[in-house]
């Protein structure tokens, strides 16, 4: 590969990967399932420890003088308005004798308009009679204000006509007077036309006088019916509540505000966090393949008996790894990130499988040197501290294990190991953190044979296989003998410029 072809842009990314944000999120199950879990428990607890309050509900059937069929709901609009003003309020509080606030009333009752002319009334109060009291006292104190202001707007409608009736009646007074100062035996033609309009003028106002009459009368008979018509249709009742229902109502509304808050969150937090789950995505930023990969459970001894395939997952990874280590003469390294209790295991079974064959001896570089103090059992490898790594006879085998997560001694790795197979859990470093780790590698000659991928996401169906990736080791190009032919020498020249073209930090990274 030359330096032009290196140098190509790559395929363009998609801004926003939904396939790697489904499996971040399902990965964070256990955060929304403990956040739906949370709701759902705080739903129950809040029906349990915060009841509501007493509360009586009642019905008023209101009639309204200007009801249309084609009515849209502006009138009982205004009925629930009215109801919520400090003169009802104050009205009710005087016939309870009670000396509460009208203000402090108002917060206590709400209205709703069922129809286009009933209302529904609920109050709350200290206990249920009470609430009973307060909810037939405000919907006699509403049915009193409707009645008042129907009756003073009958009324004052049929004053205005009343009058106007009257001044009619004044003005037909002087006509009929005009009318009887004309002489009968006056002949004049205009005067003939004057004493015509009178007459017509005069019939006229008779004919509007009993008009304003017949409406004065229909005013005042309207107003009876209006008051008939508003009334009291269901009296106040306490309202019945059930515990079980209301937890089981705030449990389902809970579990769903947690579960979706779980989902927002888990999904904010894959994005935020940059962490590679995907096999082709921890390739592509590894620069290697990869070559295996166990479910978390293949590696908790008290799992292996229900998972047969996580087992024989195991078997062929140890036995891969076994015939790199027994087929070259360069030791080997497992490299972990995110999961060292995995690696060890690995590590354990790698070399139990070559014990019978040759001597070998486990390097133990991971922090805290937890292979190297373990009580070591008859038959089993020989382990020792990283300190220790050349101490021991040339004739030995080494498996070296070691860590490259933060905070790494990278000029120790060489000592662990000329060529090493990362152990990478997925989803636990960032594409800037496994961009560091396959930069620091390069710089320091290594080559990554490939990359054990521990607890993958079932689901994943993308290609973790690099073909035009500068460590294909397992596909022919393992071995690095010095002066073995030109090809091998510039091996790790071409790492070294793989890493060159990945980022120097994390906002390049990303």
């Amino acid at each position: 590969m030359t330096t032009s072809e290196t140098s190509q842009p790559s395929a363009a990314t998609p801004l926003l990967d939904l396939q790697a944000l489904a499996v971040a999120v399902r990965r964070r199950r256990r955060l929304w399932c403990s956040l739906a879990l949370l709701g759902l428990l705080v739903g129950v607890a809040v029906a349990v420890l915060l009841p509501p309050p007493p509360t009586a509900v009642t019905k008023v059937l209101v009639t309204h003088q200007e009801d249309q069929p084609n009515d849209t709901g502006t009138l009982i609009r205004t009925d629930v308005e009215l109801l919520g003003t400090t003169r009802i309020a104050e009205k009710a509080l005087r016939s309870l004798d009670s000396r509460q606030t009208p203000e402090d009333f108002l917060q206590e009752y709400r209205a709703t308009g069922v129809t286009n002319n009933l209302l529904r009334i609920e109050v709350t109060g200290d206990s249920d009679a009470e609430a009973v009291a307060r909810a037939g006292a405000l919907a006699d104190a509403f049915v009193a204000d409707h009645v008042r202001r129907m009756r003073q707007t009958a009324k004052a409608e049929s004053k205005a006509l009343l009058d106007q009736r009257d001044r009619m009646r004044d003005e037909l007074a002087e006509v009929n007077k005009a009318i009887g100062g004309r002489s009968s035996a006056d002949r004049d033609p205009k005067a003939s036309a004057r004493i015509e309009s009178l007459f017509a003028r005069r019939a006229e106002l008779n004919s509007r006088i009993a008009e304003f009459d017949q409406r004065a009368a229909e005013a005042r008979t309207g107003t009876p019916r209006i008051i008939a018509g508003t009334q009291i249709v269901d009296v106040p009742r306490a309202v019945r509540h059930s515990l079980p229902g209301a937890a089981a109502t705030n449990a389902a509304i809970g579990l769903l505000l947690g579960l979706v808050l779980g989902l927002v969150v888990a999904a904010v937090g894959a994005v935020v966090a940059d962490r590679p789950v995907l096999r082709r995505e921890i390739a592509a930023n590894l620069g290697a393949s990869v070559i295996a990969e166990l479910p978390g459970a293949a590696l908790r001894p008290g799992r292996l008996w229900r998972l047969r395939r996580t087992r024989a997952a195991r078997t062929r990874l140890t036995a891969t790894l076994a015939r790199t280590v027994r087929g070259s003469a360069e030791p080997l390294s497992l490299l972990e990130l995110g999961c060292a209790r995995s690696t060890s295991v690995l590590a354990l079974d790698v070399a139990g499988e070559l014990t019978p064959e040759l001597p070998v001896v486990i390097v133990d570089g991971l922090p805290g040197t937890q292979l190297a103090h373990r009580r070591r059992q008859p038959g089993a490898p020989a382990v020792v501290s990283g300190d220790r790594a050349d101490a021991g006879p040339p004739q030995e085998r080494r498996l070296g294990v070691g860590s490259v997560a933060p905070g790494t001694a990278w000029a120790d790795l060489r000592h662990l190991g000329t060529r090493t197979v990362l152990v990478v859990r997925a989803g636990h470093g960032s594409a800037a953190w496994l961009h560091t780790v396959a930069r620091h590698l390069a710089d320091q000659r290594i080559p990554v044979i490939g990359v054990v991928l521990i607890d993958p996401d079932p689901r994943d169906r993308s290609d973790g296989a690099l073909w035009d990736g500068p460590t294909t080791a397992l596909r022919g190009r393992s071995e690095r003998s010095a002066g073995h032919n030109g090809a091998d020498r510039r091996q790790p020249e071409r790492l070294t410029m793989w890493a060159a073209g990945a980022p120097d930090n994390d906002q390049e990274a990303r």
